[in-house]
């Protein structure tokens, strides 16, 4: 725990109209990727409108603002800053208005160039209005567009610019697109519903609408809907491609299918591979929810061992993360996690965690476990250690903050209270995802970056 979350983006066209609420209900299914703040543009006979604020889905949209916002077209985004800060005036999407038109962006990602884009247009004249990476490619996008004869050319023109990871859903008045990174780093997905489409990050959000899965947008692609036709092109391919592993670890929902592979069924293998590489003798299994249930019914499937719910989970408080300073985190964990005391009571107990970053949340977890009477508490991180940064849109830290960087195995298994700790070997890591039609990022657990930092 303590892994800041990515982003969610969401995109609809539906000659019918009803967009903007279809959008409502897809960033509901996406609320797990970011909850500081959200948006909706929608696009009615060419005319942009747009809602957004800091806050959780259901707290910024009321009804009258959805019917705002009808139209035939919109775009969507749930939000955890990676660059920029928080608050209302960096909340996506992003819009603007320029000589050929209107247009909307909503980014899930991190570019690693921001730094250099932003001086070198603003040495041009641009001036921004946000601290947002995803401004930066909206503007790009807007000044190719002025040199190309279409929004979808402006889009394919303005990616070799961008350097990092980015997913795209890109609106304007008279197109809806989406364009994911030549790299892959972030997922993003195409639905069908009726003679609609939908463009999503996760397969989740589309069943949330009701529409059914197509395909997902290929690393450097870039699709558009125009007058109800879906139309693509792609980018010359790279030899390798880069999705973020810790999708299939933590950021994705469990009920999510990322690039063929059931995110399900790599969290079940992370922790049947836990089960072969720490065999312990223990009275039960329980995992820290949410993410780390899945790969501790793995671990006793695989050891044999009986699962049980360890903790149940307070619904209505934020992520400890939202939290700053140590002791505000560690309060916020007590109040979010509560042991079962029948569960864990004079038992040895193993607990399946999906990281550690800084360790203060895992020691939490151990203390608490220990006060309702557990005799031994053997924790295993269904991850690798975390050595090293990410500057792809997962905000994991500097490594100075990174606990695994600077102590060994067991040193922190003494930090943290544990009777024993174990990580996921990056061996193992790299199987847990057999049906996976890309290839990983995993540079947070070796320090191998795909591309230059």
């Amino acid at each position: 725990m303590g892994v800041h979350e990515e982003c969610g983006v969401f995109g609809v066209y539906d000659a019918r109209g009803g967009c903007a609420r279809s959008v409502y209900h897809g960033l509901f299914a996406l609320q797990h990727r970011g909850q500081e703040a959200c948006g909706i543009a929608a696009v009615n006979e060419r005319e942009l409108s747009c809602h957004k604020d800091s806050g959780l889905v259901g707290d910024v949209f009321s009804e009258a603002e959805l019917d705002a916002l009808e139209g035939t077209m919109a775009i969507g985004h749930v939000r955890y800053s990676t660059t920029g800060g928080g608050g209302r005036e960096n909340a996506q999407p992003l819009t603007l208005k320029y000589v050929k038109g209107s247009l909307a962006v909503a980014h899930n990602g991190n570019l690693v160039n921001t730094d250099a884009l932003r001086a070198e247009y603003e040495y041009k004249g641009a001036i921004f209005h946000t601290t947002t990476d995803s401004e930066i490619i909206a503007y790009i996008i807007a000044q190719e567009r002025l040199r190309c004869d279409s929004i979808q050319d402006a889009v394919i023109a303005a990616m070799p610019h961008l350097i990092g990871a980015y997913s795209l859903v890109v609106m304007s008045s008279r197109k809806l697109l989406a364009a994911r990174d030549p790299r892959g780093f972030r997922p993003l997905c195409i639905g069908t519903r009726g003679d609609g489409y939908v463009f999503a990050s996760e397969t989740c959000a589309l069943d949330a609408v009701g529409a059914e899965f197509l395909r997902d947008v290929l690393p450097g692609e870039v699709v558009w809907i125009y007058e109800g036709e879906l139309h693509s092109i792609r980018m010359p391919a790279l030899p390798k491609s880069s999705l973020c592993v810790f999708e299939h670890l933590y950021f994705a929902r469990p009920d999510s299918v990322i690039d063929c592979q059931s995110v399900y069924g790599a969290r079940l293998l992370a922790g049947r591979y836990l089960a072969r590489e720490y065999p312990a003798d223990a009275d039960v299994v329980v995992g820290v929810p949410d993410s780390g249930l899945v790969a501790a019914k793995g671990y006793a499937i695989e050891s044999g061992l009986p699962y049980n719910d360890g903790f149940i989970k307070n619904r209505y408080i934020g992520r400890t993360f939202i939290t700053p300073g140590q002791s505000s985190r560690e309060r916020a964990v007590k109040l979010k996690l509560n042991p079962l005391r029948a569960t864990v009571e004079d038992k040895r107990v193993i607990v399946i965690e999906d990281s550690i970053v800084r360790g203060t949340t895992t020691n939490q977890i151990v203390r608490l476990l220990r006060h309702a009477g557990a005799r031994e508490v053997h924790m295993l991180i269904a991850a690798p250690k975390f050595i090293s940064p990410c500057y792809f849109g997962t905000d994991i830290p500097d490594k100075e903050h990174l606990i695994a960087a600077h102590h060994t195995t067991d040193e922190i298994c003494a930090i943290i209270d544990a009777d024993s700790l174990g990580f996921l070997s990056v061996e193992s890591m790299r199987r847990i995802a057999p049906d996976s039609a890309c290839s990983f990022c995993e540079a947070c657990f070796t320090g191998e970056y795909p591309m230059p930092v």
